[in-house]
């Protein structure tokens, strides 16, 4: 039981508002594992959202500042939202491919007394703790076994994609594997890896739907008591929009969603308030055991 990281620990802006449990089961995990995060001091913006379609060099710029900062702590930067490693990883790589890009780059920097020399690396928290961590010192962790829970373990789009080498980029297993370490069953998810309609519920809500019933339909299929989540995005979607495809399909889909880092704490014995449990828009009472209630 002695592994011990360090990173530097980039929340990104949506866990300090819906997705504040993602945020508080994190840390609380990831303590429990022997790895420090250490919250990036000043950070901004990664520049997702519509900076890449709009304006990349704003995106590329906001994305360099916070790699920089991490520089200067001399650690890898820790992520828990695929948007935020897809975006952070892009400005990172295409500052290493393109000259003429390091070159702007490095003067926008330099009037904020910043500079960057591209030695820090972007990871998401599941692939340390598969990686990383593994196997021994995540089960030796577990005091409550999620003891044959079906979890659909949903990806998203943007964990393994474009970039992502650590991992298969259409049938990724790394949170497969984690939930198996828990205790947990995770189910057949074809969809594990489809976009979750996210972007598309403030501009073609319909559409959006349509995708948000399809993960749906396929983890219930398929026996799922819950999904699992790795994404912020992700979460709020697959959870939030059910009573309006329940609406629109005619459906009755009432499935609890989790981050991955929840279903993790749950295992290591964390009460429900310690990991933000307490606060998702499904109840999960009915398949949660009695101890995590009574926390």
């Amino acid at each position: 039981m002695g592994s011990h990281l360090e990173f530097s620990y980039y929340p990104g802006c949506s866990l300090e508002g819906m997705n504040k449990a993602y945020d508080k089961s994190a840390r609380a995990v990831s303590k429990s594992l022997g790895i420090d995060l250490t919250e990036l001091n000043d950070w901004n913006c990664c520049g997702a959202s519509a900076y890449m379609s709009i304006q990349e060099l704003r995106a590329h710029l906001l994305s360099a500042r916070n790699l920089a900062l991490a520089e200067k702590e001399k650690k890898d930067l820790a992520v828990v939202c695929p948007a935020c490693l897809t975006t952070l990883t892009k400005s990172n790589r295409y500052m290493g491919e393109d000259p003429k890009l390091r070159r702007t780059i490095a003067s926008a920097l330099r009037a904020a007394n910043l500079q960057y020399l591209g030695t820090v690396k972007v990871r998401h928290l599941l692939e340390v703790i598969v990686r990383d961590i593994g196997e021994q010192e995540v089960k030796a962790r577990v005091s409550r076994p999620l003891s044959d829970l079906k979890v659909a373990p949903y990806y998203g789009c943007q964990f393994t994609r474009p970039f992502g080498d650590f991992d298969d980029k259409e049938s990724p297993v790394m949170l497969d594997t984690l939930l198996k370490w828990l205790g947990a069953e995770p189910v057949n998810f074809p969809l594990k890896a489809k976009c979750c309609g996210g972007m598309l519920m403030t501009t073609n809500e319909p559409i959006g739907l349509g995708l948000v019933r399809s993960l749906l339909d396929c983890a219930v299929q398929n026996g799922a008591e819950c999904v699992a989540t790795i994404c912020p995005l992700c979460h709020i979607t697959l959870e939030a929009y059910q009573g309006n495809v329940n609406k629109k399909f005619a459906t009755s889909y009432k499935l609890p969603t989790f981050y991955f880092t929840q279903l993790m704490g749950v295992a290591f014995g964390f009460s429900r308030k310690e990991l933000g449990i307490n606060e998702e828009l499904i109840s999960s009472k009915r398949i949660l055991p009695e101890q995590v209630e009574a926390a």
